[in-house]
Formats: structure tokens, C-alpha cells, sequence
């Protein structure tokens, strides 16, 4: 019996959908500290992305492109990329196919490779954005245009 995935592929693999983790989220929902919610759930993706679009929010904000900020959000996000990429393996992703965006739970780790993508284009470093716009296509073809991402 031939299985067609999700994204239509039909040789490929499943998507994976993660886990809820839902007293992060619940915390984030209600304006909780984002610092407070990474530092109690360092394994939760979405705190490190909240962290790390707060940041490159600040940093784009400032008249000087490469600033405090901006490598902050660089560094939010390369750690929020690298616990939501632990977690994607503990799922069954094995380092290529779909994550969908349309799965919540899936969503704190594309942000944070968004964040990581427009951070990297920030400072100068070419290679890390293509790599970044290239993990998002694989995982999603619609999740750099969900993240604003060109």
C-alpha cells in the first residue's frame, strides 16, 4: 500500500509533530517573563524564540545593524534551535523531512530558526542564513513566508 505524507511526498518521511508542553506555553499565554519561562523550561523552544524576537526586535530598533541585541537574538535563537532540534530527534525526525507549521507545538522551533535566519543575515554571516532558509523549506514550504522571511 503506497502512503502519501502530508506535504505529498510519497517516499518521504512522515511529518513530526511535537509534543505539547503546555505549562510553557500556558505561562507565555498569560505575559509570563520569558526569562523566568526559559530558565524553569530550558528544553522548551517557544521560550527561547519569545526571547530571541523580543531581541532582534530591540536590535533592528537601533541605527546600528550588527548591535548587543541583535547577537543576543542570535544567541536566543541558536539555543532555542539547537534543545527544539534535540527534541525533533527524540521524535523520530531524522535531520531532514517535514516538521509542520500548521503543528503548534512544532512552531517554537521554526521561530527560532527564523530568528536565527534574519540574526545570521544581520551580522554578515551568508552561509548561516541560507542554512536556515534551507532547514525551513525542508521542514516547511510555507514557514519562512509565515515568518516574515523573504
Amino acid at each position: 500500500m503506497n502512503r502519501m505524507t502530508s506535504f505529498g511526498d510519497l517516499l518521504g518521511p512522515q511529518p513530526v509533530l511535537l509534543p505539547e508542553i503546555s505549562d510553557v506555553e500556558d505561562l507565555l499565554l498569560d505575559s509570563a517573563d520569558p526569562v523566568r519561562a526559559a530558565a524553569d523550561h530550558p528544553a522548551a523552544s517557544i521560550a527561547w524564540a519569545h526571547l530571541a524576537e523580543a531581541a532582534l526586535a530591540r536590535g533592528e530598533a537601533l541605527p546600528e545593524p550588527v548591535n548587543h541585541d541583535v547577537v543576543a537574538a542570535y544567541a536566543f535563537a541558536r539555543t532555542g534551535y539547537h534543545r527544539g532540534l534535540d527534541l525533533l530527534r527524540r521524535n523520530g525526525w531524522k535531520g531532514f523531512g517535514p516538521v509542520p507549521w500548521s503543528h503548534e507545538p512544532n512552531r517554537g522551533f521554526l521561530r527560532c530558526v527564523g530568528v536565527l535566519a534574519r540574526a545570521a543575515k544581520a551580522i554578515g554571516e551568508t552561509d548561516e542564513y541560507a542554512r536556515c532558509l534551507d532547514l525551513l523549506e525542508d521542514c516547511d514550504p510555507r514557514a519562512a513566508a509565515e515568518l516574515g522571511i523573504e
